[in-house]
This record gives structure tokens, C-alpha cells and sequence, in this order.
């Protein structure tokens, strides 16, 4: 949780936490079309420029792991892109194409984004970065990032003399 309270939109940040945050999306709150506006009050070429979709990922640690899941309903496996940076930076991108049009169709609204998406996370230290799995199933995306399990510190008891 955040110490820093919210003015920024509702995206919450603390300096201090490398994990809640993830890496600056300068596309995020561009006034794409949504459920409020119908179709029509954008142009053609309005709607097939609309290249970076707001994906949302949750992030979950676990004792043993890092847990991300991606919604990404009507994407197939190949068409989503997972990399792992040198920099301990996991990039989740894809994209989702724009459906044909036919000149006989009249569209009245227009809610379900397409186009590109990236999403960047700065991983953490105990992240082991050679073994992240991921997996697609129903049109989620799961990408595990195992954990270096902590050493424990060693205890030797000492006899007191006297």
C-alpha cells in the first residue's frame, strides 16, 4: 500500500516502493473512444489510429513467486509478446487488431479497444530471472517469476561458562 496519498488520477506511487509502480505509461490517459461516446462522433481515421490499449495486470507475491495476470480476451498466444530486460524489466505487449469494416455496416457504438499495448514492470532483487514461465488459458495470460528463496540465518547456541 502507498504511503503518498493519490492526486494524480488514482495512481498511487512511493518513492520508496520499487513495486508500486510500474514504468511511466505516457499514453494512458489519452481520451480514447469509451462506453460514454458513440462511435460515430469519431472519425474513421479517429478509431484505426487508436494504437495503445489500457491493459491491466495484476501483480501478486507469493512465498514463493511473482504472479502477473493479463485479461486479454480474443488474443490468441501469438499475438502476445512476453520479454524479460537486463535490467530485471518484464514487458508484457501485443496486439489487438481492429475489426473489418464492411461498407454495408452502420456501427452505433465502438467500446472494445484495439491496437498495441505494453506494460513494463521493474522486477525485484530475489527474482530469478532465468526461470519466468508464462502461460495463456480462457484469455488470461499467467507469467510466474520464481523467487531466490531467502537464507535463513544460521543460530549457534553458546554455553555461558562460569
Amino acid at each position: 500500500m502507498s504511503l503518498i496519498p493519490s492526486w494524480f488520477g488514482g495512481r498511487r506511487s512511493n518513492v520508496f516502493d520499487p513495486f508500486s509502480l510500474d514504468l511511466w505509461d505516457a499514453f494512458k490517459d489519452l481520451p480514447f473512444p469509451s462506453s460514454s461516446l458513440c462511435a460515430s462522433n469519431f472519425p474513421q481515421t479517429v478509431r484505426e489510429n487508436t494504437t495503445f490499449v489500457n491493459t491491466r495486470i495484476d501483480w501478486k507475491e507469493t512465498p514463493e513467486a511473482h504472479v502477473f495476470k493479463a485479461d486479454l480476451p480474443g488474443l490468441k498466444k501469438e499475438e502476445v509478446k512476453v520479454e524479460i530486460e537486463d535490467d530485471r524489466v518484464l514487458q508484457i505487449s501485443g496486439e489487438r487488431n481492429v475489426e473489418k469494416e464492411d461498407k454495408n455496416d452502420t456501427w452505433h457504438r465502438v467500446e472494445r479497444s484495439s491496437g498495441k499495448f505494453m506494460r513494463r514492470f521493474r522486477l525485484p532483487e530475489n527474482a530469478k530471472m532465468d526461470q519466468v514461465k508464462a502461460s495463456m488459458e480462457n484469455g488470461v495470460l499467467t507469467v510466474t517469476v520464481p523467487k531466490v528463496e531467502e537464507k535463513k540465518p544460521e543460530v549457534k547456541a553458546i554455553e555461558i561458562s562460569g
